[in-house]
This record gives structure tokens, sequence and C-alpha cells, in this order.
């Protein structure tokens, strides 16, 4: 289990990844959570995909996470006269409109009365991940009149984004309210909510997932970013998805968005993927580009608690080794110096609870000790987020005797999971940690390791013993006898 890797791995599944042995090969190659894009694939297709990862999950005795993303609602134009669409031109004229006529080189249908509604005059409407940019000169309730600002092919239903304004649209469509219900019956672990804008997305999410699985908000609308401090509070881990994010804003403002983001994470102790063209060479070749290895090696500088593939794997020649490239970066940055460096400059914390104060200790006491690692027994997956957000130089062991809190922390950085008996007396949780940490592979008899818990056991938030404990049940029993 003792990969030697801190940062996780999430693997999109698709076409090039389905079965059990593929799953089981991206598995053993370094996949920690594994995504089902609920874009694609039917509902049967999703439900093997599941069964095959939990298969993989009990063959294997090591808990894995699965990640939904839902769709989100996807504004698309109408269709043309001529299947092969036109060539806008800089400087044209070009009208959207609710017409279901098919369209010409002078406008088509934008079956989305939602976007009229609130649009005005200098908007911007992007056609076609952002290649078509139109600038809005006259609209009404349902027609706009553009100028084209960039020209560029436009086509049968081609994406359309709205960046300027906030969308009178739910980030839940009724496919995707279907399909949350769905994957919640499946028992997936995280929902990953596509086109938040707005904190009461999140919310609504959360009110029907019923607890059955932990919520996940991607930021990739300005709006998103514009209220984000709300959006994580009421989340349970972000992704920050690159690839709308450079579409609706300037391609150069998202690096400094992205470090912002991935800090204000870890500062509040809730995992963030980076995620969205990562290693989007490796679709055709066996091989990254230097400048995808230096964007991995970024996020991973930043303390990301996990980097995704996404067509990569679910669609890619190299899906196998796609992961293996992710590994090994994160093996390569993170036995650097100054990766270590980096950690400790950028540990922002307000602590204000003895679970804080606990935590904090235990990673100093690893820091100036020999110790091999921090093991932390957790009834909602809370103590052992707070021992990852200190980034320590040793692993993570959380112990949990709930089969969802270990899959859900395996999206946590640095942190190894372990399905454990429920616990009444801390010299057996010791002893558990003890076995947890020799089977594992991160420590022998001869090694210490740290013990975090709380007690009474089994009870939230009740974090309150530290103790440094030899690995060796022997000399456990030696100095604990009762």
């Amino acid at each position: 289990m003792n990969t030697g890797r801190n940062v996780k791995i999430v693997a999109t599944l698709g076409p090039a990844s389905d079965g059990y042995d593929m799953i089981r090969a991206l598995f053993e190659a370094g996949a920690n959570v594994f995504r089902l894009n609920m874009s694609h694939g039917s509902h049967d297709e999703i439900r093997e995909r599941h069964a095959a990862i939990r298969q993989v999950e009990k063959d294997t005795g090591r808990p894995i996470a699965i990640l939904a993303d839902l769709q989100g609602p996807k504004l698309r134009c109408g269709t043309f006269a001529n299947d092969e669409g036109h060539e806008l031109q800089d400087g044209a004229s070009f009208r959207f409109d609710l017409d279901p006529t098919p369209g010409d080189e002078s406008r088509v249908q934008l079956p989305h009365k939602e976007i009229f509604e609130a649009l005005e005059p200098g908007k911007r409407l992007l056609v076609n991940d952002g290649k078509v940019r139109l600038r809005v000169e006259k609209c009404g309730s349902d027609f706009a009149d553009c100028t084209v600002i960039a020209g560029g092919p436009i086509s049968n239903r081609k994406g359309v984004n709205v960046p300027d304004v906030v969308l009178p649209l739910a980030a839940l469509s009724d496919k995707d309210r279907k399909d949350l219900e769905f994957v919640c019956q499946l028992g997936v672990d995280w929902l990953a909510l596509s086109f938040v804008q707005r904190v009461a997305d999140v919310e609504e999410a959360r009110e029907l997932a019923h607890g059955r699985a932990a919520i996940l908000s991607k930021i990739e609308k300005p709006a998103a970013v514009d209220c984000f401090d709300e959006i994580l509070a009421a989340s349970d881990g972000i992704m920050v998805a690159r690839g709308d994010l450079g579409v609706e804003l300037p391609v150069q403002a998202v690096p400094p968005i992205q470090k912002r983001l991935v800090r204000q994470c870890r500062s509040a102790a809730k995992p963030v993927i980076v995620a969205t063209q990562m290693l989007e060479s490796m679709i055709e070749s066996p091989m990254p580009t230097r400048a995808e290895v230096s964007d991995v090696a970024a996020a991973l500088y930043e303390g990301a608690d996990a980097v995704m593939l996404s067509a990569e794997s679910a669609a890619g020649d190299y899906p196998v080794e796609a992961v293996q490239t992710m590994h090994n970066v994160a093996i390569e940055v993170e036995s650097d110096p100054n990766f270590r460096d980096i950690m400790v400059a950028s540990r922002y914390v307000d602590r204000s609870s003895t679970a804080d104060a606990i935590v904090a200790a235990a990673r100093e006491i690893a820091e100036t000790v020999n110790i091999k690692a921090i093991c932390c027994f957790t009834q909602s997956g809370n103590t052992a987020a707070l021992v990852a957000r200190e980034r320590p130089r040793v692993p993570v062991i959380a112990l949990t005797p709930l089969t969802g809190v270990a899959r859900r922390m395996c999206l946590h950085w640095g942190t190894s999971c372990f399905i454990t008996d429920e616990l009444t007396r801390f010299k057996g949780a010791v002893v558990s940690a003890a076995r947890a940490a020799r089977s594992g592979g991160f420590a022998s008899e001869e090694d210490q390791i740290i013990v975090v818990a709380g007690v009474p056991f089994n009870v939230q938030g009740s974090t309150n013993i530290l103790r440094v404990a030899p690995c060796a049940e022997r000399l456990i029993y030696a100095t604990d006898p009762e």
C-alpha cells in the first residue's frame, strides 16, 4: 500500500478503460479514485463500471473512491440548413434567437430562453470552446444581435458559453437529478457538480444526496470564482476545472486562480483536484510533452490533493501509461528538497480547536523524532483531513470502522485508509494502528508511530489524544499492560 507518493490520482473511465482487467491495471499503476463521467455512457454502462471497481477493491483489500461527475446544463446552439455549418468572419453580424428554423450564415437558434433574459449589450457569447467570440450589440427576450469579434467555424449544436453574466439556471438539470439519485443508490463516494455558479447550487445537491455521497464543486465559471469562499464553505471538496475556466476567462488568468483556490482548499482542510488537459498529448502518444509534465508538477508544488486524467484514461490509446506518468512525476517532485520547503512555507492555518492543536503537534513531533507514520482514528474523516492539511513529511494512516469514510478519504493528500473494528479502549487503538503501519509497509517492529484519537471512541469531533508508540505489539503490551 505504501506507494511512496502523497498526491492522489483520479482516472476517468470510458471506452478505453472498461472492464475489470483494465480497471485493475489502472489501480495497480497508481489510480486512487475512479471518475464516472455522467455525460457519457448509459446507466447500464455506469453500473458495470461501478461493479468492476468494487470487485477490484474486494480483490485487493484496499479502499477505492468512486467519483460520479454530473453533466450539468449544457448550452448549445441549434442546427444549420447546411450540416457543415459556416465560417463566421471578423466584424460580421450574427443573430441568435429562439426560432427553430435551421440556421444560415447570419443566424441560428439558441434554445435557451434563460440566456436572453440575462444578456445585456456589451456582454460576450463564446462558441465552440471559445474559438468563436461574439459581442452582444442589441438583445431582447428572444434574440441577441451580435458582432463577431473573433471568427471561426460554427456548426450543429456547438457549445455556447456566457462568461459575463450569472445565468438563471440551476446547476442540476432534470437529467442530473435522475443521475444523482441513480449513482447515490449505486453507492458512489463523491458527487462532482458541474456549472456551479452560486452556493445555492451546492445546497440543492446536498439536500438531494441526503448524506449518501460527499459533494465536490467544480469551479469552471467566473461567477464561481467570484463567490468561491461561500462555495468552499458549503462543499466537501473542490475541482479546479481549468478547461471551461480557460474558455470564459483570459487564459493567463487561470494559473493564479488555480494557485489561490488550491491554497484556500488546503487551509480549509478540504481536498482539491486540479483537472483538465494535464497530459492531453497522451491520448495519442505514449509520452507526454515537457510542458505537460511541468503542468502536473506545478499542481503538486502548489499542494493539490489530486491530479486528474480525463480523456487520457477514458478514451486514449495509453491509459495505464498516463497513470504511470502521473505517478512518476509525483515521486520525482515529492523527492525534491524544495517541495518540502514549499509545503512548509505555504502552511497557512488558523488553528482554533483542540483537534487543530493535536494534529499540529503530531506533525511537529514527526519532524523532530524518527517517526514513520501518523495514524489517525476517525469517525467522519475530519481528523485525518486536518493531519493531511499539515502536509507532514511522513505518511498519514486513517483508520475508521466506516467503509464509506475510508473510501472518501482516498482523495486526501498523503492519506492511506484502513477499515478497522469499532474500538472502546485506547490500547486497542494503538495495537490496530501498529498493525496497519506494518501491514501497509509504512513501518517495521523497530519503528515508532504517532497515534491520534479521541476518547470516547466512535464520537465525531472528540480528537483529544496523541501518543508516540512503538510498532512492536510486545512493546505496546509491555508499556500498556492493562
